[in-house]
């Protein structure tokens, strides 16, 4: 289960860039390769940010396809478990272009009191 890892980077870049203010929300963008179960991510974050700022936030994820581009043809083609194979021409000659994102694209904070 490396969900719980994950969840635990995940909550060490946010905590650092909250500088002290509680987090409402962060937003994940994660490829498909990267193989995260997204129930078991949000049961992992429930723990890990327990009595944190962070308690209470809301992860919201966003799934990229896994996405191959054809060496041959050139075409693009959003892959199923059972090919990875040009939808195009057939081949097999392709390389990855999207599905192996894992990033923090943004995190909602409380403003800071005056």
């Amino acid at each position: 289960m490396h969900e719980l890892s994950l969840c635990d980077s995940i909550a060490q870049v946010v905590s650092r860039n909250a500088e002290g203010r509680r987090v409402r929300s962060i937003q994940l963008r994660i490829g498909a390769l990267r193989q995260v179960v997204p129930e078991t991510l949000c049961y992992c974050w429930s723990i890990v940010s327990r009595g944190q700022a962070l308690e209470g936030s809301v992860l919201d994820v966003e799934y990229v396809p896994a996405q191959v581009e054809c060496d041959d043809c050139g075409a693009r083609t959003t892959l199923s478990r059972s090919t990875w194979c040009c939808a195009g021409c057939g081949g097999s000659r392709v390389h990855v272009v999207a599905g192996r994102e894992f990033l923090v694209v943004s995190i909602d904070v409380e403003p800071q009191a005056p």
